[in-house]
């Protein structure tokens, strides 16, 4: 039985004699996503919070910058947990200063979550310093390096959600379909938000 090639790392792919090739490229990948694992459990341990706290923030925080309010039905889709989870944990950042309650700009029946000056100073303190780094190796690259950079995580992104679409298996399985046109470079990229707790 012939079995395939595994890499120094533990990936099951052969080798192409690229050098660096797509096994280096998807093992610095794992490499990168090793140190944000890192990155985020000193994140919890240094701000006294559980996983699900910390997600809470940032997904609040990433509301407060596109303007968008967040209720806790919101919230709770997000972070995928029951309404009453929602609310047990709401609580407790409520008590810990970290989070307030508001109400609803256009809905008086409901109420908004924020989090607080205290959170953003304490994630600013926390996590300051490693997004400067980040925004730095970042700039420099030069926009047509950028523009790869983007492309190939976007498409790995699509890669890890099995419901996405994967343009190759667009373009193998309907290759002279008139409505397939590939990408347009001329579209705005999605939203993204900086790596953050």
């Amino acid at each position: 039985m012939t079995t395939t090639p595994r890499s120094s790392s533990g990936y099951w792919y052969a080798a192409d004699g690229a050098h660096p090739g797509p096994v280096e490229v998807l093992e610095a990948l794992r490499a990168y996503r090793g140190a944000e694992q890192d990155l985020r459990r000193r994140t919890r341990e240094s701000m006294g919070m559980g996983e699900k706290d910390v997600l809470a923030l940032r997904y609040l925080m990433e509301a407060d910058r596109a303007g968008e309010p967040m209720t806790p039905r919101a919230l709770a889709g997000k972070l995928g947990i029951s309404s009453a989870s929602t609310t047990a944990l709401l609580d407790r950042l409520a008590r810990s200063g970290h989070i307030a309650r508001r109400p609803h700009p256009t809905d008086r029946r409901s109420l908004v979550i924020v989090a607080t000056e205290a959170s953003h100073g304490e994630v600013r303190a926390t996590l300051g310093s490693m997004h400067e780094r980040m925004h730095a190796a970042a700039a420099r690259l030069t926009p047509e390096q950028a523009a790869t950079v983007i492309a190939f995580l976007q498409e790995m992104t699509a890669a890890v959600h099995p419901h996405e679409t994967h343009p190759h298996e667009e373009d193998s399985t309907a290759p002279h379909s008139p409505s397939h046109h590939g990408h347009d470079p001329s579209a705005a990229p999605p939203r993204t938000h900086s790596a953050a707790m």
